[in-house]
């Protein structure tokens, strides 16, 4: 993986121990997602998924903000931040197989919102704020808001936001069950490393089997819902890292995963 050192780059990457860290640095245009940076992004999840020394990633914002969408300056110019096979920012179409924390300071708006809504664990600063205003706009939330958003809280509730295009405060997402975390300001970046590091302590080849069973398995017919599970799962059990987890308990000791 190439280290993003300068601050002119539009995506910093960092690695902590099997944690990927990706920090949207556009501050001066509130992270707003732009071509290069779609293109980054959907680089850094092929990477994500490809290397067995990552479990999991957490995707942030520089400078207070996680993200206000698209860049509508570089729309503008006729650039448009969505990478064939994975959507806008390289992501929402097609997230990483392994798993994806969003951790939220600040604002995250329209396509903001919809890629904390492609990840699998959002946490959130107490002041931050979500929301999909495209209907104000003359647009439509079209890059995973009106497909996700009623799956992770109430119907009724999405509905409304949606066709209002109102604000959402993070203790009201918090309520509606849509945050794994809810911390005070400026501490959502090292409580979203603290989640992914929990995780990462796991088997690679089971978490990321566990979250595959989960995101596809509201679409299974009900008759085929064990027998699509177990076409998931069973290569984990007769895995190496399903031996070695059942020998570090017996030997009280911590496991070493090998991802096969």
């Amino acid at each position: 993986m190439t280290e993003t050192t300068t601050q002119e780059a539009v995506l910093l990457t960092e690695q902590r121990g099997r944690v990927l860290v990706l920090t949207l640095n556009r501050p001066r245009a509130k992270n707003a997602i732009s071509l290069e940076l779609a293109q980054e992004l959907a680089r850094s999840f092929e990477e994500l998924d490809a290397r067995d020394n990552l479990s999991c990633a957490v995707i942030f914002g520089a400078g207070g903000t996680f993200c206000a969408g698209m860049d509508l300056k570089g729309f503008a110019r006729g650039e448009i931040p969505i990478i064939p096979g994975r959507g806008f920012a390289g992501l929402v179409e097609n997230p990483p197989r392994k798993p994806l924390i969003a951790a939220v300071e600040g604002y995250a708006l329209g396509g903001g919102f919809e890629i904390a809504l492609a990840a699998d664990l959002i946490v959130a600063a107490d002041s931050a704020t979500f929301g999909l205003p495209e209907v104000k706009r003359g647009l439509t939330a079209a890059a995973g808001g009106l497909l996700r958003l009623h799956q992770r809280i109430p119907y009724n509730k999405a509905m409304e936001l949606v066709l209002t295009g109102r604000m959402l405060p993070a203790a009201e997402a918090n309520g509606y069950g849509l945050l794994a975390d809810l911390v005070p300001a400026g501490e959502t970046f090292d409580a979203a490393i603290r989640l992914a590091e929990t995780i990462a302590k796991n088997a690679p080849l089971a978490t990321a089997a566990s979250k595959q069973v989960i995101r596809e398995s509201n679409d299974w017919p009900l008759a085929e819902k064990f027998k699509q599970q177990h076409e998931i799962v069973q290569p984990i059990r007769t895995s190496n890292d399903a031996k070695e987890g059942a020998a570090a308990f017996t030997e009280k000791r911590e496991p070493v995963w090998t991802n096969s």
